[in-house]
């Protein structure tokens, strides 16, 4: 069950996908230089009229850590190549946190003085720490079969492009990133597709020394993902073969004791007790999950004994818990070539910092 999780890595990729650009689209004094630069289009109409503009071409380099949260469901799980078997009625996700860092390379252009483009190239690693439960109803209650308890580690690797409309209004500024990704993630059949929005809102404070400047800005993140995900794993990727023989040699004697009790109840009712709906219904809805529970331990014995390459194939649909957070973060410029910035983001079930150094020319 631990490979099956990477497509939390997703949410850590897109979040790390983002760089805040912004067109310098404020105020200065008459400049009586010739703009030279081919990019962006318009851009010496915009310099005559008075606005700064930014190099029109770069490149940064940006880190980001990332906490998130993440909810699953219709899962489906099935050995060796065979059937796939629905159990999201028997799994309980208690707990799935994804804990990532890693580094994207994003070169860029404004191609007008409103709209920048770029191209993503990135690589993280992540650590999600999951307990998982399978359960089997009992006449009363639930009963737990066994619960797992990992932290598996993946490597993802991520190319895109994002589009980033802009608009400058004295010393400040209003971006709209969006950016459209593919992840590659380890043990996962083909790449993670995601749509990111990036909108923000901020101020230039300009210092004494001509193009030295910092600035600040508040915003919001929304990321989008593909629900469905499929993959296959080695099985001894999810446990070791001895903790897997433990845990479903006592997974089948559970179900055993659960199916005892299941029979005996409906036999001692009475053949009028029998005929009510609410009965009837309740036997056909615990044996049903009891027959799904024996099918699945018995698959995961089969697989363990069969040989050491065993796999266990998956399907699922995934989401974060929380699609928006809030941002805030700052921009030092210590010229028109260099630039420092940082950013946190949060929201309930998610984490993120974000650090980029950029470097500009002009084209």
């Amino acid at each position: 069950m631990k490979t099956l999780l990477a497509i939390f890595l997703i949410l850590f990729v897109s979040a790390l996908l983002h760089a805040q650009v912004y067109s310098e689209l404020v105020r200065e004094q008459k400049d009586t230089m010739v703009y030279k630069n081919l990019l962006p289009i318009w851009g010496k109409k915009v310099k005559e009229l008075g606005f700064d503009l930014p190099y029109s071409a770069g490149i940064s380099v940006n880190y980001l850590w990332q906490k998130s949260d993440i909810s699953i469901s219709n899962v489906n799980i099935g050995f060796n190549n065979g059937p796939l078997y629905d159990v999201d009625e028997l799994i309980i996700f208690n707990s799935t946190t994804a804990e990532s860092h890693g580094v994207n390379i994003r070169p860029d252009i404004w191609v007008f003085p409103f709209l920048n483009v770029y191209a993503i190239f990135a690589s993280a690693t992540s650590n999600t720490n999951v307990d998982v439960s399978i359960s089997i109803p009992r006449i009363n209650e639930a009963e737990e079969l066994f619960s797992i308890q990992t932290s598996p580690e993946f490597n993802t690797t991520t190319a895109g492009f994002g589009i980033t409309p802009t608009a400058g209004f004295f010393s400040g500024w209003i971006a709209l990133d969006m950016n459209f990704t593919w992840t590659d993630i380890d043990k996962q059949e083909k790449p993670v597709f995601a749509f990111v929005f990036d909108p923000r809102i901020g101020k230039t404070f300009n210092f004494n020394k001509p193009n030295r400047n910092i600035s600040i800005w508040v915003g919001g993140f929304r990321l989008k993902v593909n629900r469905d995900t499929r993959g296959s794993l080695a099985l001894n990727e999810v446990l070791p073969v001895t903790e897997w023989n433990q845990k479903v040699i006592a997974g089948q004697e559970k179900v055993g004791e659960a199916q005892v009790e299941l029979d005996t109840w409906w036999d001692n009712l009475t053949p009028v007790e029998q005929r009510n709906p609410v009965n009837s219904i309740k036997r056909e809805a615990n044996q049903k999950k009891l027959d799904l529970a024996s099918t699945f331990l018995n698959g995961a014995e089969n697989a363990i004994n069969t040989a050491d390459n065993s796999t266990l194939e998956y399907a699922l649909d995934k989401k974060q818990k929380s699609m928006w957070n809030l941002v805030v973060g700052s921009q030092f410029q210590l010229n028109k070539h260099w630039m420092l910035r940082g950013e946190y983001g949060h929201a309930s079930g998610r984490d993120q910092i974000f650090m980029g150094l950029q470097y500009r020319f002009g084209l």
